[in-house]
């Protein structure tokens, strides 16, 4: 685990959206030009339950220093559950973290609708920086 941060260090962030809400948000942030750091890849999938935990350590294994994986609202979902399926599999990521030796803070787990573009800048922005403060990751290359 990381002690001190790297002068100039900038992380890389892997952002899963689902397809029908948080990348729309993602893209209002965008036509909106609401300015956050562009240090997120964004990954679009058709449901964020749809996202197996293999893919979130595949990211942190392959050198992300952080993964936000972003929703629709509970309730909201237009698979049904899907998001209720992503949130119980964030708990297993979160606990799977510890014994790759990484924080759990490097990963987050939010709800961001299609008219949310300034709650996905302000997410995307808080989480740089949240990354950023633990420093890089132990399995960057």
């Amino acid at each position: 685990m990381s002690t001190a941060v790297e002068v100039g260090f900038e992380p890389v962030i892997v952002a899963f959206a689902c397809n029908w809400c948080s990348y729309a948000g993602a893209d209002l942030a965008g036509v909106s030009r609401l300015q956050y750091p562009p240090n997120a890849r964004i990954v679009r999938v058709l449901c964020s339950g749809m996202i197996h935990p293999n893919l979130i350590v595949d990211a942190f294994t392959k050198g992300a220093d952080g993964v936000l994986v972003c929703g629709c609202h509970l309730g909201d979902c237009h698979y049904i559950d899907g998001n209720e399926k992503t949130e119980r599999r964030a708990e297993a990521v979160k606990l799977m973290l510890g014994d790759f030796g990484l924080e759990e803070e490097r990963f987050a787990l939010e709800w961001i609708s299609a008219a949310e573009g300034p709650r996905f800048a302000q997410v995307m922005t808080e989480f740089t920086e949240q990354v950023r403060r633990l420093g890089p990751s132990p399995y960057r290359v």
